[in-house]
């Protein structure tokens, strides 16, 4: 004959105060997981123009994917641009077609501090309408925004 165990109200009690503590680290894990901005060297700005390649309306953040040539390179490259979310950005006026492949932009961000080619988008001009687009990433990630 198999004995069952003895279930105590202070067993139940713990078994409850783990669970509950499992289900609070798992709901605060999103907010620990967002990155910092050490990335951007936000001391320094570089300016280029280029051809939107793709506009990326996703979560965490929107990225904008640039082709153009550095003032004095000699190839083209695909620069990669981080933004805030999208739910920001809509706060701001923009929209998911703010920008097209194929689009001329003069753009200015942060760029990284190891040298790639991307960084924080901070502007970016339309060169057929001079329409001006502008994000501070840092500003944008801040609570409160409205």
């Amino acid at each position: 004959m198999r004995l069952l165990p003895v279930i105590t109200q202070s067993t139940v009690l713990k078994r409850a105060a783990i669970a509950w503590l499992v289900s609070l680290a798992a709901a605060m894990s999103p907010a620990l997981a967002h990155h910092s901005f050490a990335m951007f060297d936000f001391a320094t700005t570089t300016v280029i123009k280029g051809t939107v390649s793709e506009f990326r309306w996703t979560n965490p953040h929107v990225i904008l994917t640039v082709e153009a040539a550095p003032k004095g390179a000699a190839a083209a490259a695909i620069w990669s641009l981080e933004l805030t979310s999208p739910g920001n950005l809509t706060r701001m006026g923009w929209t998911r077609h703010s920008f097209k492949p194929g689009d001329r932009i003069e753009l200015e961000f942060n760029p990284l501090r190891d040298g790639k080619h991307g960084g924080a988008f901070k502007k970016a001009t339309l060169v057929d309408t001079g329409q001006v687009l502008t994000s501070n990433l840092r500003d944008a990630e801040k609570p409160g925004l409205k």
